[in-house]
């Protein structure tokens, strides 16, 4: 039998030859070279973000400090077991009371035990036999008095002098803010949320508290407040409430307020409010600790337990040769004997922290 189709044969095995020589061979994937790449660009990646925020890190530092960027002397490895860090808050001209230190706080930090404490001054404290202030003065005049005689680094070095002589602690540094950038922080990262416990009215004018005109008010409860209502919050005595006109009162609502700015600082957004924050302060903070120290107190901002100056448990209220309302130590010999202070303080210090920490704004007994 002939065969009626000679080239089917050739034909297939020809187009079969074509296939095969057009099929690519698949090379098995190389993951550990692809690990190792995707390493090396997440490296350089990292590395290019810390160099960027580091040069951010050392120009905030050189506009804010007037330590080096790279100084530890706070916080560093040899540093004291317990440092103490005095925050100042105060007005500028634009406002009346200028340079008055309205609020006076000390953070107290026992490393071994690693537990932070908060020690309000009260503003109306008499200070008596301040060498470089032989006037005698209230302890919020002291950053006054230094900071017309010598700018805003002299104002905080006597307001430290002060607070060292009433207390008996040294201070280890301090951190000086104005009210237009603590609005403006709180404003930076979106305002806060504080649990307030008492409702108030308040006003600003003495001659509206007395006729009991009140201008606004804050609720119990939670509330949200952007920078000014912070301010307002943290500052104001002339209140519908008696007990939240007085500076113990006035000093828990801060002491709320710089648990919210640390609570919104916290978390996923660290860094991007953390560089809002930065921004914000620009020409408003001034500080003796570097920017390292000041990210290492910023933990610090909700403290342990406060450590109250009592009126009737150290200090008992009188008036000076002006008249003035004015804060004296109980027990003292004479009037620039502080040392019952000293003795209360070093004395509450070296009792153990409780084990549960209060909630912030409330005061427990040391």
């Amino acid at each position: 039998m002939h065969d009626t189709q000679p080239y089917r044969r050739p034909r297939q095995a020809h187009a079969q030859r074509v296939r095969q020589s057009t099929v690519k061979v698949r090379r098995p994937v190389n993951w550990r070279r692809r690990i190792v790449v995707a390493m090396v660009v997440l490296l350089a990646l990292v590395v290019t973000g810390t160099v960027l925020l580091l040069q951010r890190a050392i120009a905030f530092n050189d506009a804010v400090s007037t330590e080096s960027a790279l100084s530890l002397r706070a916080f560093g490895p040899f540093s004291a077991d317990r440092v103490n860090i005095l925050l100042l808050g105060y007005n500028d001209e634009s406002h009346g009371g200028a340079y008055l230190s309205d609020s006076i706080n000390i953070i107290s930090v026992e490393r071994s035990s690693d537990t932070t404490t908060m020690i309000p001054i009260p503003r109306d404290l008499w200070i008596e036999g301040l060498p470089e202030v032989p006037q005698n003065l209230k302890v919020n005049e002291a950053f006054r008095i230094g900071y017309y005689d010598g700018g805003l680094t002299n104002g905080a070095n006597l307001a430290a002098e002060a607070v060292t002589q009433v207390t008996g602690l040294a201070i280890d540094g301090w951190i000086s803010l104005d009210f237009q950038g603590f609005q403006a922080m709180v404003d930076a990262i979106g305002g806060i949320t504080v649990e307030n416990p008492t409702a108030f009215a308040y006003t600003w004018a003495e001659e509206d508290y007395l006729a009991s005109n009140f201008e606004s008010s804050f609720d119990a409860g939670t509330i949200e407040l952007d920078g000014q209502q912070a301010l307002d919050y943290s500052r104001n005595r002339y209140t519908s409430v008696v007990e939240e006109s007085s500076d113990f009162a006035r000093s828990m609502r801060q002491q709320r307020v710089l648990s919210a700015i640390k609570t919104e600082v916290s978390g996923w957004q660290t860094l991007s409010k953390g560089m809002a924050v930065a921004d914000s302060l620009a020409g408003h903070l001034h500080t003796n600790l570097s920017v390292f120290d000041l990210a290492m107190l910023a933990g610090r901002l909700t403290p342990d337990r406060r450590l109250e100056l009592g009126e009737n448990v150290i200090l008992e209220a009188t008036t000076n040769t002006i008249g003035q309302y004015v804060l004296v130590v109980i027990g003292r010999a004479s009037p620039a004997d502080y040392r019952p202070l000293h003795e209360f303080v070093a004395q509450q210090l070296a009792q153990p922290v409780a084990s549960t920490p209060p909630a912030p704004g409330t005061s427990p007994q040391p």
